[in-house]
């Protein structure tokens, strides 16, 4: 028997997986991994750890699925869950708070120039933000990539709104650096 569904909850399938459904939980795995993943993978830029992590998240959501209170979309919560499992692991493998090392407040740096990339172009872009210190591609994945503003960015990292600007400043210089070699 399962439970009633709740009228805010407008998938079924996560009012079917809350109430204890492994095979709407499968359904909405399927649905979501590849996005979760590509976050993950985009904050850590290892592939072993972003699929460990990736797994971490559906296990917590699994178990905190009861708590969904549907005031967002699932995928807007489980985007959530993910930056926080991943910030999380950073901050018990003790690396979340790494040093930052640009004192430059990054204040009136332009974005890297818009302009539709070229078939190789992305390949080229996405090493580069693998290559970039922890610090600085966290910040540039979670405000350039996911649009987090740097307040709630410096809330997450539990550092100031200048230090997050300082470190997208740096990534934006090193990428920049990188993609035109």
């Amino acid at each position: 028997m399962t439970a009633p569904t709740p009228s805010y909850v407008a998938d079924p399938d996560v009012a079917l997986a809350a109430a204890g459904d492994r095979h709407a939980f499968e359904r909405l795995y399927r649905l979501h991994v590849t996005r979760v993943f590509s976050l993950c993978a985009r904050m850590v830029a290892d592939r072993t750890r972003a699929e460990e992590l990736t797994q971490d998240v559906f296990v917590r959501a699994w178990e905190k699925l009861h708590l969904f209170r549907g005031e967002s979309a699932f995928g807007t919560w489980l985007h959530r869950m993910t930056v926080n499992v991943v910030l999380n692991a950073r901050k018990s493998e003790g690396r979340s708070r790494s040093r930052f090392e640009d004192d430059d407040e990054g204040n009136g740096v332009d974005a890297l120039p818009a302009r539709p990339l070229a078939p190789g172009d992305r390949m080229d872009l996405e090493a580069a933000i693998a290559k970039l210190p922890p610090g600085a591609r966290r910040v540039f994945t979670l405000h350039d990539v996911e649009g987090y503003k740097h307040e709630e960015i410096a809330e997450m990292l539990g550092v100031t709104s200048g230090a997050t600007k300082a470190q997208l400043h740096r990534a934006r210089l090193l990428l920049r650096e990188a993609l035109n070699r």
